[in-house]
């Protein structure tokens, strides 16, 4: 999320909570994707961490892109943390260890997405180098620790921060460690959500192992495929998961508001002051009998960055997000908005991904949740591996694409897009698999050349 919402409008009733996602409902075509990147910074010279301040730190770099872009300033108690682009709703954002976040613009193709991929990519080198700076397309920090990573000023991570310690012991990690792509997605009414939320849920173990990409932490192998997915397993389990509510008769917009208003708050935001109300609820706020906060009541800004702060694997607001994958090269980035536009946008696609998870269990599920970041694609669900899962979950993606016949201006339709993933469940192999092969073997048990090899 690249600011937070200042509409005042105080809440009267539960019923104002689902009439919010119902907004967001879009009746007809076109249906638009958003994609979303992280990127680990890093000095070339000693392969430290880019911190905040400093004539080549990150508030600097932001500067030098505002200075190139001209958008929007988004600033916090004078700290510069984010651009905002409100033309194309585009934004760069910071994350609480300084990854660098990209929340593209909601766009009608693939290709568009890589158009605007190769964009920022661009700018973003023309501003980095000359700061010897550049960025890591892994799904986690490799190399340093906890304490090396640095900080940034934003009044919302202290908060989230503090509470992290107490709810369990990964939060940190995530928060200051990890990297993703995330793509949004929208649905047409109440039941396309419902429908394109369930598919989300059951198939992220699937996009999981195929952008697995982080077999590394403190210099050395982890353990894991996708670190990044197995440190959500033990972040805050009131906030995160496999919602297997999700999937239950008479689920809906307001089954989710129901869920949504027992996570606990983290803060609530008064002007520019972000109140620590962390642990409490949500409805004493909406009664006007939050403890924390006397006498103040909930607004819809309160409500639409609570539900920032909410994880699950599959993330409702006004659109659906996947929230999965490890980030990866622009190959990939792009991959994952073609790959979700196919099976999303295309009525027979979505049915088709409704037979493949036919008859998983919550209990088939969880397995292949908690599976897939150790064992990528060999996991298995019913007595299916998931690679042969994903080979599926591609071929129904790649019908529809073809069948949308989006195409650039050299005559490629979105297909193309898929190419990287493809190849990846063909092979059954996580990308992660090929840089433990490569740090097994040529680079002599470092993860130093991984700063050039996986470089964006």
């Amino acid at each position: 999320m690249a600011r937070d919402v200042v509409d005042g409008k105080i809440i009267e009733s539960r019923d104002a909570l689902a009439a919010w996602f119902e907004a967001g409902c879009k009746r007809s075509d076109p249906f638009r994707v958003g994609t979303e990147h992280e990127k680990i910074l890093f000095y070339r010279a000693g392969l430290s961490p880019v911190p905040y301040a400093g004539e080549t730190g990150i508030r600097a770099l932001l500067e030098r892109m505002n200075a190139c872009l001209g958008w929007e300033r988004i600033e916090d108690a004078g700290h510069l943390i984010g651009l905002y682009d409100g033309e194309s709703r585009a934004a760069i954002s910071l994350e609480p260890g300084g990854q660098f976040e990209l929340s593209g613009a909601p766009l009608d193709t693939a290709h568009e997405t890589a158009a605007e991929l190769a964009r920022h990519i661009e700018v973003f080198k023309s501003v980095a180098e000359p700061f010897g700076i550049s960025a890591l397309s892994l799904g986690m920090s490799p190399k340093w620790t906890l304490a090396e990573t640095p900080v940034m000023p934003k009044s919302r991570y202290d908060i989230m921060k503090r509470y992290m310690l107490k709810v369990g012991t990964r939060g940190l990690d995530m928060m200051f460690r990890t990297a993703t792509v995330q793509t949004n997605l929208d649905y047409r009414d109440e039941k396309d959500m419902v429908a394109k939320l369930r598919v989300g849920l059951a198939l992220q173990p699937a996009i999981t192992a195929l952008f697995a990409n982080s077999p590394f932490t403190d210099g050395k192998l982890n353990g894991f495929l996708s670190m990044r997915s197995e440190i959500w397993r033990d972040t805050d389990a009131d906030r995160t998961g496999m919602l297997p509510f999700a999937f239950e008769p008479g689920m809906g917009f307001e089954r989710y508001v129901d869920y949504a208003l027992d996570v606990p708050l983290y803060f609530i935001k008064r002007g520019p002051t972000y109140v620590d109300v962390a642990g409490a609820s949500f409805r004493d706020l909406l009664a006007g009998k939050l403890a924390a906060a006397p006498g103040e009541r909930a607004t819809m800004a309160d409500w639409e960055n609570h539900l920032s702060t909410i994880f699950p694997e599959v993330r409702l607001k006004r659109y659906l997000e996947m929230r999965g994958a490890d980030v990866g090269p622009p190959d990939r980035i792009v991959a994952m908005s073609a790959l979700m536009i196919g099976l999303y946008y295309d009525p027979d696609a979505l049915s088709a991904a409704q037979d493949l998870i036919e008859g998983w269990s919550p209990e088939d599920r969880q397995r292949l949740r908690d599976d897939a970041p150790r064992v990528g694609l060999a996991a298995k669900v019913r007595g299916r591996d998931l690679r042969s899962v994903a080979l599926d979950m591609l071929a129904i993606s790649k019908g529809a694409l073809k069948r949308r016949a989006r195409f650039d201006a050299k005559g490629n339709d979105e297909t193309v897009w898929l190419r990287p993933l493809e190849a990846i469940a063909e092979s059954g192999r996580s990308p992660a698999q090929e840089w433990i092969d490569r740090y097994e073997g040529p680079w002599g048990r470092s993860v130093d050349p991984a700063f050039v090899e996986a470089a964006f």
